[in-house]
């Protein structure tokens, strides 16, 4: 007597979303890789090129990021804040921006490097002095869009001794004064001040786990179909003893 598979409708229907499932994560993971690729290729095609002044690529950024500029201007060390859960040699710390003026009159942050954290989460950590007066950097040039969003600590412009919260460090924070889409990792300037102790990174120039991942999911869609298949199979025979 020939029996209907149970439930039939519903295992097919299981597992036709879950093979959708594997093959939507297996495209992300290769839009992912794909874009991490074209990263790191603008990377080392930017990284070395000629130092350049910065007004000759403040009107794109996007088509200059990781390039050398130079710039003329003065920090603001009243507008510096430090971004959070930055680590260097196993050690705990931050980045620290400071606003920069060019003497052109464009606001940016400027990434002065790495600074190991206080003792505590509330001590202020040990931060190198910033000149005061005009002085000429050269940085890498980078969009804001690849600074956190949302609050950070700020060095408190009195004399207390504690971080407070502060505002956004993307362009989109009107409360910082700054309107500009990219800011500099600091490299080097006229005063040896200026050369940071530990410089930004520049990130690991792989393309990571991601094709290996997105193969990886297509094998699973894979075994979805030979599992159904396999339930399906073991069904009609048993129908055949």
């Amino acid at each position: 007597m020939n029996k209907k598979e149970e439930y039939s409708l519903l295992k097919s229907l299981v597992a036709l979303l879950l093979i959708i499932g594997c093959l939507w994560a297996a495209q992300w993971q290769y839009h992912r890789g794909v874009a991490r690729h074209d990263r790191n290729a603008q990377i080392t095609s930017h990284i070395d090129l000629p130092i350049v002044e910065l007004k000759e690529v403040t009107e794109n950024p996007a088509l200059h990021e990781w390039q050398r500029v130079r710039v003329s201007g003065k920090f603001d060390v009243e507008k510096q804040i430090l971004l959070r859960n930055r680590y260097n040699e196993g050690k705990y710390g931050f980045e620290v921006l400071t606003a920069f003026t060019s003497l052109d009159g464009e606001k940016f942050w400027v990434d002065k490097g790495w600074v190991q954290a206080g003792a505590t989460a509330t001590e202020r950590p040990n931060l190198p002095a910033t000149p005061t007066g005009v002085v000429s950097i050269i940085g890498r040039v980078r969009l804001d869009t690849s600074l956190p969003q949302g609050n950070f600590f700020a060095i408190p412009t009195g004399k207390g001794g504690g971080l407070i919260s502060e505002a956004n460090a993307q362009s989109s924070n009107t409360a910082s004064g700054i309107d500009s889409d990219f800011y500099l990792d600091l490299l080097e300037g006229n005063l040896p001040e200026l050369t940071p102790a530990v410089i930004a990174e520049v990130p690991e120039l792989t393309d990571g786990p991601h094709f290996a991942y997105a193969l990886q999911w297509v094998i699973f869609a894979g075994l979805v179909v030979y599992g159904r298949f396999l339930i399906r199979r073991e069904v009609l025979s048993r129908e055949e003893i």
